[in-house]
């Protein structure tokens, strides 16, 4: 049986950040900062990630990055830790946290706004579920998609961030449905898989930059009998 209602990640799921490599390039270079294309991927990389170990920040900023999602202030703190330690300024480290939370610059997929729609003309009900610490609500009303989602569940307004149980289970209950009769979609095996726990469907999809990945939710969501 499809179905009744889809979760759906925001960050390279619904969403990605784009052109960063352009803007951050340009703001590390202000800052006088000497960093090549390979450390500026994996600076871009660290800044994105939606979970794991992999950043390299001092040892008394693991307990602020791993509740990063959590808290705006904390998330603020420790990303211009990793921008300082790249070599930029506070003054740039300010600039590009701007811009990295900005609406300006993510992204809708090519196909979110239809796999969105669709779902709501079959009406399946659908979810976001974000480790984020930021509104991304205004991403949506900046396509014109805010109205096509039913809840919001982003893990500084819920406290606690994915794959926590309770954020799945709080998902669910704001859509009314049962686990069982929901599906997870998200970018992250570790983070949004977790909503196999609580008996929740779960489908992945590649985080690509959206030029590179035009069509991959309205396939994802034939392949479960959602369209």
């Amino acid at each position: 049986m499809a179905a009744q209602g889809v979760l759906f990640d925001f960050s390279g799921t619904l969403f990605r950040l784009e052109n960063e490599q352009a803007w951050l390039a340009t703001a590390l270079h202000e800052a006088g900062a000497a960093v090549d294309d390979s450390s500026r991927a994996r600076l871009l990389d660290q800044l994105t990630t939606p979970t794991g170990d992999s950043v390299e920040l001092p040892a008394e900023y693991a307990e602020a990055w791993a509740r990063r999602d959590l808290d705006p202030a904390l998330h603020q703190k420790v990303y211009h830790r990793l921008l300082t330690d790249h070599g930029a300024t506070p003054e740039i480290a300010d600039r590009v946290y701007d811009q990295l939370i900005s609406p300006d610059n993510w992204f809708a997929y090519p196909d979110t706004g239809r796999a969105l729609r669709e779902l709501r003309a079959a009406g399946v009900a659908v979810g976001v579920v974000s480790n984020i610490a930021w509104d991304i609500r205004v991403a949506f009303a900046r396509y014109g998609l805010h109205e096509l989602v039913d809840c919001y569940v982003l893990s500084y307004e819920f406290g606690a961030t994915k794959p926590d149980a309770r954020i799945f289970e709080h998902a669910c209950a704001k859509l009314g449905l049962a686990p069982e009769q929901t599906l997870m979609v998200g970018d992250s095996a570790e983070a949004d898989g977790g909503a196999t726990a609580i008996g929740a469907g779960f489908a992945q999809v590649d985080p690509l930059p959206t030029a590179e990945r035009p069509d991959a939710l309205l396939a994802l969501l034939e392949a479960h009998d959602l369209r």
